[in-house]
């Protein structure tokens, strides 16, 4: 089954908002030693963490996008969303959610998950 999954537009203007919604499996939830994260890999480049959320609610965000960037969620149906503001071509990417242990992890670990990973892509 899947674990995890994102969801949301596919093609974004620029200037708008990008907004993405990942939704978790019962079955991973109510653990203390995760965060859920998000991270993606513009084509070309290297995969960025963008931010997390913990098990609290408290949101961490990478400086470079702080000021764009709003992580919030884990509810009783399970999801957690991303939105970016402002949108540029250079947020162009792949972005991926994720359960990891290490907060701004880029990088699959055993007890990690990820999802599948959506492409969004800010054109005019």
């Amino acid at each position: 089954q899947v674990q995890l999954q994102e969801s949301g537009p596919g093609l974004v203007k620029p200037s708008q908002t990008l907004s993405l919604t990942c939704t978790i499996s019962s079955s991973l939830i109510g653990n203390k030693l995760y965060y859920w994260s998000w991270v993606r890999r513009p084509p070309g480049k290297r995969p960025e963490w963008v931010g997390a959320i913990d098990y609290d609610g408290s949101a961490y965000y990478s400086p470079s996008l702080k000021s764009r960037t709003t992580i919030s969620g884990l509810t009783s149906e399970n999801r957690f969303t991303l939105q970016l503001t402002s949108v540029t071509p250079e947020d162009t990417a792949v972005y991926y959610c994720a359960r990891v242990r290490v907060m701004s992890d880029t990088s699959f670990n055993p007890d990690d998950y990820w999802g599948q990973g959506i492409q969004v892509t800010v054109s005019s």
